[in-house]
C-alpha cells in the first residue's frame, strides 16, 4: 500500500538498479497509486520511458521522474542508462556494434522485451530524442499500442546547431575529456582542467559526476564511468542520423510532440520547425530554459506534457 504522511500519499521507493548480462542498467520509479501487484508486474500500469542525452546517465532525469511520479501516481517511470553511459558502460563490450542511434534504440527495445513492458510514452532528451524516434521506426507501420513521444530540444534530421561554436560544445567537451589523464586523485582536478579550457562551471561540475572510484583496483583514485570512445561514435551518429521518415510516415498509433527550449543551442524556427508542424506534429516552446529542459524548468516542462498523462484511464 502507498505510504502516507499527514494525509498525503508518498511515492514508493525506486526499485534498485538492475542489470543482467548485456542488459542496460535501469531503475523503475513507480507512482504511489500503482497497485502492489502492478509494482511486481509493471506492464499492468502505464509506463513512460525516460532517455538521457550524450554524456548523461539515468540519474540526470531522476528528479524529473520523481516529480512526474508524485503528480501522476498511477504511472511508472523507467530510467535507463544507454549503452556506453553510466552503469551500462560495463556491458558495452557485450553489445553489438556500431555504437549508433539505431543500435542504442535496439538496446532499449530489448530491455523492454526482457521486462515485458510495453510503454505508453517515450521521453527523450537530445540524443535520447532520436533514440525514441528510432525505436518506433524499427516497429514499422503499426505499433503494438498507441504511443506518445516527447522529443526534448532535438530535431529529427542532421544536426545543425550553434553549439559547435559555443564553449560548452558537446564535441569539444568529449575531446577534452578524452585528453584528461585518468585515474585521478580528485574530482576537483577535472573541474579545474575544464574551467581552464573555457568550459562553464555548471558543465565542468556536471562532467565530474562521471568520475567513479574503483577502490579495489585503484585505491581511492577516480576513473571514467562511461566509455568515451563509444560515446564519440554515438555522437557522430546523432549528428548525421536522419529520422524525418518517422514524421513523414508515422506508424499507426503514434502521437509526436517536440519541445524547444527558449535558449536552445539548436537552430529552431525556419524550415525544420515549419516542416514538423506541416506534417501534423506539434512544437511547444518551453520558456525560461536552456538545452537542459528537465532541470532548467521542470515545472514548465511537466505543464506542457500534462495532457499526455490523461489520454487513457490507467488501471487502478
Amino acid at each position: 500500500m502507498p505510504r502516507t504522511t499527514h494525509g498525503k500519499v508518498e511515492a514508493p521507493r525506486k526499485e534498485a538498479n538492475r542489470r543482467g548480462n548485456g542488459q542496460l542498467a535501469h531503475e523503475l520509479v513507480p507512482g504511489a497509486l500503482v497497485r502492489y501487484s502492478d509494482a511486481q508486474h509493471p506492464s499492468s500500469a502505464p509506463t513512460a520511458v525516460l532517455l538521457h542525452g550524450i554524456l548523461g546517465q539515468k540519474k540526470n532525469l531522476s528528479s524529473f521522474a520523481q516529480q512526474l511520479a508524485r503528480n501522476h501516481p498511477s504511472w511508472n517511470f523507467l530510467l535507463v542508462d544507454l549503452r556506453c553511459h553510466g552503469a551500462s558502460a560495463q556491458a558495452a563490450s557485450q553489445l553489438a556494434r556500431p555504437h549508433d542511434v539505431k543500435k542504442t534504440a535496439g538496446d532499449v527495445l530489448n530491455l523492454l522485451g526482457d521486462l515485458k513492458l510495453f510503454p505508453h510514452m517515450l521521453v527523450g532528451h537530445s540524443f535520447g530524442g532520436k533514440v525514441a524516434l528510432s525505436m518506433v521506426d524499427q516497429f514499422g507501420s503499426t505499433l503494438p499500442r498507441p504511443v506518445q513521444i516527447w522529443v526534448l530540444d532535438a530535431l529529427p534530421g542532421e544536426v545543425r546547431a550553434t553549439l559547435h561554436d559555443q564553449k560548452d560544445s558537446p564535441r569539444r567537451l568529449i575531446q577534452a575529456l578524452q585528453e584528461f589523464p585518468v585515474p585521478t586523485g580528485k574530482k576537483s582536478t577535472l573541474l579545474t582542467y575544464l574551467e581552464d579550457r573555457g568550459f562553464t562551471k555548471d558543465i565542468s561540475r556536471w562532467a565530474t559526476t562521471n568520475l567513479v572510484q574503483r577502490p579495489h583496483e585503484l585505491g581511492n583514485r577516480y576513473v571514467w564511468q562511461f566509455d568515451l570512445d563509444g560515446i564519440t561514435e554515438m555522437f557522430d551518429s546523432y549528428e548525421r542520423e536522419n529520422l524525418w521518415r518517422v514524421l513523414e510516415s508515422p506508424p499507426l498509433g503514434l502521437q509526436l510532440d517536440f519541445v524547444k527550449a527558449e535558449r536552445s543551442v539548436f537552430r529552431w524556427g525556419g524550415v525544420d520547425e515549419r516542416k514538423i508542424t506541416d506534417l501534423g506534429h506539434h512544437v511547444h516552446l518551453l520558456r525560461n530554459s536552456g538545452h537542459w529542459v528537465h532541470s532548467d524548468n521542470p515545472a514548465g516542462l511537466e505543464q506542457i506534457m500534462h495532457g499526455s498523462f490523461t489520454f487513457r484511464n490507467p488501471k487502478r
